[in-house]
């Protein structure tokens, strides 16, 4: 039995740990791949110390996980210290049972509850910007008080209830009494309940996404916005950081958790209290300090605020020594503001991010406010336009309007009269292959990604619209004016194809043809050019149809300024889109990106052309380009009709839970572990029957 256990613990561990230990290891790697090591190297900590962004947003979660701690150690202290004295047991029972229920709830329903509730105060009190840093640390508050209960209330039972009665006899206060008696006998609870707290609050993510407002990123909500290209390998030395903490602040809770009860076999000696009192004192020391330091900073005079919501890792942020599109800005708005009211003023711009333009559309449309400027895809300009989420600009306060190339100026998706938006940058998707393993002859139309010949080394999108998409354009059918049957027919066609297919991904695509786990995946060209330069046997097109005409979805994405935007917020806004559309700000965002620019700026600049090199002829194709106006006329997203979006969406469905494509492996698998989870139930079952029965009949021997 004892081998077994171990065994079983051994696998646990190994299951638990490997993960982190394999990204420990890859965050020493001199090289940004996660398939082979090709040397030891703390490059990837230095670019981290170096990434403004990344440790702003470092910060902020500090600063949230340490407030919302303190804060819910102290209510939470003094809730067990209520709880403990309640003389009514079903009473006691029902508002521990109450305590409970946050803990119990799935994450996404705490999160969506407190938007909503936070939304509805909000506009009762009738404020422009509902979420903030103030909703999230109260909503951090709420979950970690239910924890802090959990770690203090066992100390209340171990402590002998008659000494604070005894110190009240001998003259203490209450507060006395409460403070230099019973706080000693509890204080191991409220230190592990304060580091619990902590760590469930640097480490949440779901809550916090629906609750966190403009101006505010923490880093899971950093990493996870990375999803729009790839997490860079600085993330995985920042994790190795975080993990390290969190296990020294464990080593720390499990310190100041022994603490000298009856069982205790040695008494703890003076030197002990005394260092735990260090270990204590320095905590709370360096969380004072901290605090200090961030309230001194943020202190201001005059400051002006641009909240701006956009794509993650979609912008030059100043990283890898690039240039800092919003600093720069903040600097050359600030003296412009300066000039003009005759005293210093500083501009800040809060920069958050989202990761698709449904998680954007959620924001503008539960009414939670506070961006003043929005890059939201074709379609989904088109639908907050019809919603009157969005208001049209004064192209006045953007002169560099101006150097919009004009087949970009009117999209489809603005009404040709007012100007809703600004492009900022756009994609068209091509079909990336390994030369290696893929037919030159095979090449050329949709058709690479259904031939059968390569079947378990495709990949497709794993998003409705795409994927219907590139089968769609395959079989020759409208995308945005398709009959219901059409609708069907592509399902058909995706039917046929899912068991060629290796996975569906998206920025997964980035590692598996990388990687050459897989061969074939359609992807946006700025991206497909990254993966090349990654693996020099990786080739690109862009994918006809039967007649030898282009096929294939363009998007563009947009600078645009929500309708609730006042107008001096307004005219902030405006400046921003004018600035990111300078010469500066504008190729260095298409050199981050790598997507291409509509903004003759970039495309007509010797040194933007010499950076890119052959990729230019790639990105900006002179056929594609002198296709634009097909491309967006007929082959970019609109914005689907309430039925036509249910009905994809139910189609996806019914492709994505499709019986017949899974293979027996995974049943097999589940079986077998099925039966072993059992097989171990019944094992100890049986082994603590026996044991009972030897136990009963030693006992009657005695008794004899």
């Amino acid at each position: 039995m004892k081998k077994t256990s171990k065994i079983y613990t051994s696998l646990i561990f190994i299951f638990l740990y490997l993960p982190i230990a394999v990204l420990i290891l890859f965050s020493f790697n001199s090289s940004n791949s996660t398939n082979s090591m090709a040397g030891f190297s703390f490059k990837w900590y230095k670019e981290l110390f170096s990434d403004g962004a990344t440790l702003l947003a470092l910060r902020n979660t500090l600063i949230l996980a340490i407030l919302s701690a303190i804060i819910a150690t102290v209510i939470g202290t003094l809730a067990a210290y209520g709880i403990s004295r309640m003389k009514n047991k079903h009473v006691k029972n029902t508002i521990l049972t109450v305590n409970n229920i946050p803990m119990m709830n799935p994450e996404i329903v705490v999160g969506i509850s407190m938007m909503l509730l936070f939304v509805f105060v909000g506009r009762m009190i009738n404020t422009s910007s509902t979420l903030g840093f103030g909703t999230v640390l109260i909503a951090h508050v709420t979950f970690n008080i239910p924890y802090v209960v959990l770690s203090v209330m066992p100390k209340f039972k171990q402590m002998d209830r008659h000494l604070p009665e005894a110190a009240l006899d001998l003259g203490c206060t209450p507060f006395q009494s409460f403070y230099k008696v019973e706080m000693p006998q509890i204080i191991s609870g409220v230190i592990s309940g304060f580091i619990m707290a902590f760590t469930l609050s640097i480490d949440d993510f779901i809550i916090s996404y629906f609750t966190i407002g403009s101006g505010f990123e923490t880093l899971p909500i950093r990493i996870y916005s990375m999803t729009k290209k790839r997490v860079t390998p600085d993330m995985y030395a920042l994790s190795a950081l975080i993990f390290l903490s969190i296990l020294i602040l464990l080593i720390i809770s499990n310190f100041t958790g022994n603490s000298n009860t009856v069982k205790d076999k040695k008494p703890v000696t003076l030197k002990q209290k005394k260092t735990k009192r260090i270990v204590i004192a320095s905590t709370f020391a360096a969380i004072a300090v901290i605090t200090g330091a961030v309230f001194i900073s943020t202190a201001t005079a005059e400051t002006v605020v641009v909240n701006v919501y956009n794509w993650g890792e979609y912008i030059s942020d100043g990283s890898n020594d690039s240039y800092d599109s919003i600093g720069a800005f903040e600097e050359y708005y600030s003296d412009v503001l300066t000039e003009e009211k005759g005293h210093k003023v500083k501009v800040q711009v809060n920069y958050t991010t989202f990761t698709s333009n449904e998680d954007l559309y959620a924001k503008m449309k539960s009414g939670v406010g506070g961006y003043d400027v929005i890059v939201p895809s074709d379609y989904m300009i088109e639908r907050l336009k019809n919603e009157g989420l969005i208001q049209p600009l004064d192209l006045n306060n953007i002169p560099n309007y101006k150097y919009i190339k004009d087949q970009f100026k009117k999209p489809f998706y603005d009404n040709g009269e007012e100007t809703y938006s600004v492009m900022y940058t756009y994609g068209i998707v091509g079909i990336i292959y390994n030369t290696k393993y893929v037919d030159e002859a095979d090449i050329g139309g949709w058709d690479l990604l259904w031939n059968n010949k390569y079947s378990g080394h495709i990949l497709q999108f794993n998003n409705a619209r795409d994927a219907f998409g590139s089968a769609m354009y395959k079989l020759g059918i409208s995308v945005n004016n398709a009959t219901e049957t059409e609708w069907r027919t592509a399902l058909g066609e995706l039917k046929k194809q899912k068991p060629l297919v290796q996975s569906y991904v998206m920025d997964e695509i980035y590692n598996k043809l990388e990687s050459e786990e897989a061969w074939i995946g359609a992807y946006y060209a700025g991206d497909a050019l990254t993966m090349m330069y990654n693996n020099e046997n990786l080739a690109f097109y862009y994918p006809k149809n039967q007649k030898g005409e282009f096929a294939t979805n363009i998007f563009a994405d947009a600078m645009c300024i929500p309708a609730g935007v006042d107008s001096e917020s307004k005219k902030h806004a405006e400046a921003f889109i004018n600035f990111m559309l300078s010469e500066e700000a504008a190729i260095a965002n298409a050199e981050y990106i790598y997507y291409g620019s509509p903004n003759s700026l970039v495309t007509e600049n010797s040194d933007y052309k010499e950076y890119l090199g052959d990729d230019y002829y790639v990105i900006y194709d002179p056929d594609i380009e002198n296709n634009i106006d097909t491309l967006f006329s007929g082959y970019a997203y609109r914005n689907l009709s309430a039925d036509k979006l249910a009905l994809l969406n139910n189609l996806w469905e019914e492709l994505k839970v499709d019986s017949s494509s899974f293979s027996g492996g995974i049943y097999i698998i589940s079986g077998v572990i099925a039966l072993g989870i059992t097989g171990f139930i019944v094992f100890c079952y049986v082994n603590k029957v026996r044991r009972r029965r030897m136990y009963w009949s030693k006992n009657a021997k005695n008794s004899k």
